[in-house]
Parts: structure tokens; C-alpha cells; sequence
């Protein structure tokens, strides 16, 4: 049995409607992404795509947006995961459309791991419990979301969840897509170095600049893409 560790969990990409995150998924991947589902909690909805050669268990793209025909379940002052309610992101969207935005990372054990960034000064949010329903059965985790929704680091610092039995991963076809690396850049890397540390996430490559994320991914169809979040 493989040790449970901390790992690059999926990437997010950030859409103002999940048809645009399609189109932009096809436009510039080459690939269709696969289904999703909906998240009640949040009022949000997605389509995935495996990144191959990353596991086990194999990490995702997560192409997300608001369900306009949905309404949180969270409580009313509580905004929803990932910045997706807030009036800069829109914007972003609005001005260069679907983008990688953020990323998560699995961890063994989310309640240390929210409790070792609170003891270095930065409170990641408490663990909450979310589900959505799969054709092949109820998928469930814990997942750290702030009250306000904040990623934090502009999104350079993960989100943290931890599944709870089968990753999603484990049903969903190859992609010919591959994660080849995340790189993070932030004016206080030193503090991003420090909570990556914390977490024991290795194997990323952090600098000091104007924030932000670059995935680079192979592809079938279109060959080697970066993915930049914008400001």
C-alpha cells in the first residue's frame, strides 16, 4: 500500500460559465473534459480532466464556475470557494477568460496540516465537509475554505483537502494530458517557501515576483502549454 503524502491534488481553472470552460479547454488543450458534477454546498459546478503520469493517485484539472441555477447551501455571510464571488475575480474573467486560477493539495491529515500553517501565522480556514454525487457513488472530502473564500498568496498557497475513500481520479479515462510542473511566484515567497515547508510539499519551484501561477502541461494534440494565472 502507497504511504499516504502530501501531493499536488488538481489545478483549477476559473470560468465565468462551465460552457466557456469547456470551449477553453478544448481551444486550448486540445481535449474535452470529462464530466463533473455539482457541489450543493457552494452553488458551483465543474468538468474534469486527468492528468496522466502524476499518481498514484494521479492529480486533475478542475475546470469550475457558479451554477446560476443553484443556491448555496453554505450559510448566507459564508462566500463561496476559491475567490469565485469576489468582484476582482469576475472581472479577471470578464477581461481574459477561463484561467488557471488556484490549486489544491491532498494531505494525509487535513487537521494537522490547517493547524501547522495557523502555528507559522497563516490561517488557511477551517475544514469543512463537502460531497456530490458520481454515477459510481457519493465522492466526499474535507476541504480547508475560509469564510471570506480566499485562496491566499493570490492563490499561490493550496487550498488543503483530504479525500475520504476513492479518489475521483480512479474513474476517470486518460487524458494524454500530462502535468510536467507548477511553478509559484510571489512578493513574499519567503512566506510561501515557509508554508509549503510546513506542509512538506516538495518539489516545487517558488520565486519572488508579481504573483501568480504557471502549470506546464503536455498534450496530445497541441504539444507542451503553459498555464498562466493572470493578475
Amino acid at each position: 500500500m502507497t504511504e499516504a503524502r502530501t501531493c499536488i491534488d488538481h489545478l483549477v481553472v476559473a470560468a465565468r460559465t462551465l460552457d466557456e470552460g469547456v470551449a477553453w479547454c478544448e481551444a486550448t488543450l486540445g481535449v474535452t473534459p470529462g464530466p463533473g458534477g455539482a457541489h450543493p454546498l457552494f452553488g458551483t459546478h465543474n468538468r474534469l480532466l486527468k492528468l496522466d503520469g502524476s499518481g498514484p493517485p494521479a492529480a486533475y484539472l478542475e475546470i469550475i464556475a457558479i451554477d446560476p441555477k443553484a443556491t448555496p447551501t453554505r450559510a448566507a455571510h459564508q462566500r463561496r470557494w476559491f475567490d469565485l464571488d469576489d468582484p476582482a475575480m469576475h472581472a479577471r474573467l470578464a477581461q481574459h477568460g477561463p484561467q488557471l486560477v488556484h490549486w489544491v493539495a491532498s494531505v494525509p491529515d487535513i487537521g494537522a496540516a490547517v493547524a501547522a500553517l495557523q502555528a507559522i501565522g497563516i490561517p488557511r480556514g477551517p475544514v469543512v465537509s463537502a460531497s456530490r454525487q458520481t454515477p459510481e457513488g457519493l465522492l466526499q472530502w474535507h476541504i480547508s475554505v475560509r469564510d471570506d473564500g480566499q485562496r491566499l498568496f493570490n492563490g499561490a498557497l493550496p487550498t488543503l483537502i483530504q479525500w475520504v475513500g476513492t479518489h475521483p481520479t480512479r474513474h476517470m479515462p486518460d487524458s494524454g494530458v500530462s502535468l510536467r510542473q507548477l511553478r509559484l511566484r510571489h512578493a513574499g515567497a519567503a512566506g510561501l517557501r515557509a508554508a509549503l515547508q510546513v506542509l512538506r510539499l516538495k518539489g516545487l519551484t517558488v520565486s519572488d515576483g508579481p504573483a501568480g501561477l504557471t502549470a506546464e502541461l503536455d498534450t496530445p494534440a497541441q504539444g507542451r502549454v503553459a498555464l498562466l494565472s493572470s493578475p
